[in-house]
């Protein structure tokens, strides 16, 4: 280490005074249950899908054939569709970008049918877009963030091998995006791809197992998608999974099913996260979690009227054990279409959803208001789930929820009827935004919350390569049990987090400078297959409690 960098924690630590805390933590309900803001009333659309991008804004987008939004287009911008179901000519947004910091927005021009379509972050924080309907089903769209008022969506239509509606994205170790399923596809994609000289656009690999698990529900669509350790693809689909090896285009294991095999995929929804993989023990392990959905049964039940309770059970996949086998964990109560979300603190908070029903317009009922928060690690049953606060409004099908830098969850969306129907149905369309702050966020953990004050390398983490970072604790004594986290931020719509990524990066120590500071030595992710190229929130969690989150690029 250059004499630079062994300085540089020291200089920023002489910026931060001594603070003695004189009073001890106390409780209260924040800090039990967390708490709800209402950001917005009305962004304009139906929060169908979203994505926080590097510059801390969320690009959020409903479909093109619902008629007029409540947000007009910029400069007199028009959507021409001779083929609208909805309107011809329609001159009102249905995507928009939301500033984070300054709870504003500015409309988005979208041209092709983005509904139930599937997403990933390019390294360079572009989001490439895939498919939807009509005009939109093959279709390839980019996001790439800007700090002014410039960037919009750039189209490229029909350059998909085939239709993609309620597919899944990936993005691999060596910066392609896997396109696995979507409606009767059962093949996968690889963007980008050189075309086949013998067809005008790249060739489908045939995925058999999306064929194995459709039934006449199709509760196998946005199948749910994890990059392993060791390169290879988890899917789960319906009620099975399978470990794909997309090198040699191969299944190389069949885990068992789902224990009392309930369909977990839309649209039945449930969820699913990877949980952390921790570069401290050496060999990160490996454990996937789905949690919630429908009886099988429940969507043709729900159109006749008859809503079934909804699943209230999580399974636990250990996928790096020899022989993995399913631990099933029960909620407080029963999910579907709810949302799961990782925290910079390793937790895991359950968002959105409904407690009857399935997937689909007027399907869903008895709204599940209260998040949950999951606690993986805890050992003590009774301490895994927490209730939390309930929100005010109802989040059924089509919402949506992303964790953002400062440890809040946005969620938005529901039931977004054709002409943005307000009335005359159970669920109306809503267009509002709230913030769920979780527990962490409360004044009373401000004693033990670190700031993180400087990243060296410019924010830059290379593979294998020390990094140092600067923080601050107002508490003045040992700053133990210390963490480092990436977050890689995830695509967020029909209940999964496409890419959605946590690794804990290895800490080779924490090292007290001077009154509040800390400096704490980490080492870049391992490989691509931990952590793909791209940006990632980086956070200090102190004693259970995350920083703000700084913005690195992993390269």
């Amino acid at each position: 280490m250059s004499t630079i960098m062994i300085l540089i924690p020291f200089i920023v630590a002489s910026l931060f005074p001594h603070f003695q805390v004189s009073q001890p933590l106390t409780s209260s309900l924040f800090a039990k249950q967390g708490q709800w803001n209402l950001m917005r009333p009305n962004i304009g659309i139906s929060a169908m899908h979203m994505q926080l991008l590097r510059n801390d804004k969320i690009i959020i987008f409903d479909r093109t054939d619902f008629g007029h939004s409540s947000i007009p287009l910029s400069n007199g911008r028009c959507r021409i569709d001779p083929y609208d179901i909805a309107l011809k000519i329609d001159c009102s947004a249905h995507s928009v970008l939301y500033d984070v910091a300054t709870n504003t927005l500015r409309p988005l021009m979208i041209q092709t049918d983005t509904w139930c379509s599937s997403a990933s972050v390019l390294p360079n924080g572009t989001l490439i877009q895939t498919g939807g309907y009509n005009d939109g089903e093959r279709s390839i769209r980019m996001f790439t963030p800007c700090y002014d008022e410039t960037c919009d969506w750039v189209e490229f239509p029909r350059m998909l091998s085939q239709r993609r509606w309620y597919a899944t994205n990936q993005i691999l170790p060596d910066s392609r995006v896997i396109v696995v399923g979507g409606r009767r596809q059962f093949n996968y994609e690889f963007l980008p791809k050189n075309p086949n000289p013998n067809n005008d656009y790249p060739s489908a690999i045939p995925f058999s197992f999306l064929q194995q698990t459709s039934d006449a529900s199709e509760n196998n669509l946005y199948p749910f998608v994890h990059l392993l350790p060791d390169g290879n693809l988890f899917i789960f689909a319906n009620t099975k999974s399978v470990l794909l090896d997309y090198k040699q285009n191969r299944v190389i294991k069949q885990f068992p099913p789902i224990p009392g095999e309930e369909p977990r995929n839309y649209p039945s929804s449930g969820s699913s996260v990877l949980l952390p993989l921790d570069e401290n023990l050496g060999s990160p392990e490996a454990e996937v979690v789905v949690c919630g959905g429908a009886p099988r049964g429940a969507f043709d039940s729900a159109t006749r009227g008859n809503f079934m309770k909804t699943l209230a059970t999580c399974g636990r996949l250990k996928l790096t054990n020899p022989s993995p086998t399913w631990v099933m964990e029960y909620m407080p109560m029963p999910r579907a279409m709810g949302d799961m979300v990782l925290l910079p603190n390793g937790e895991v908070v359950i968002i959105n959803g409904v407690a009857a029903g399935t997937a689909g317009w007027e399907n869903g009922r008895e709204p599940v208001l209260t998040p949950v928060i999951f606690r993986p690690s805890e050992t003590d049953s009774g301490e895994k789930f927490s209730v939390m606060a309930p929100a005010s409004r109802p989040r059924l099908y089509h919402s949506c929820a992303v964790l953002v830098k400062d440890g809040r969850v946005l969620a938005g969306g529901s039931n977004p009827h054709v002409y943005y129907n307000f009335t005359g149905v159970e669920y109306p369309t809503d267009l509002s935004l709230e913030a769920f702050s979780p527990p962490y966020l409360a004044p009373e953990f401000d004693p033990v919350r670190p700031t993180i004050r400087y990243i060296t390398n410019n924010n830059v983490l290379g593979y294998r390569v020390f990094c140092y970072v600067t923080f601050t604790v107002p508490y003045y004594g040992s700053a133990s049990d210390v963490s480092v986290r990436i977050i890689a931020p995830s695509f967020s719509t029909h209940s999964f987090g496409q890419n959605q990524r946590m690794v804990v990066l290895k800490l080779s120590g924490v090292t007290y400078l001077a009154g509040e500071a800390y400096y704490a030595t980490v080492v870049g992710p391992s490989t691509a297959e931990i952590a793909p190229p791209g940006y990632y929130m980086l956070f200090v969690v102190h004693k259970g409690v995350p920083s703000s989150g700084s913005w690195v690029q992993v390269m």
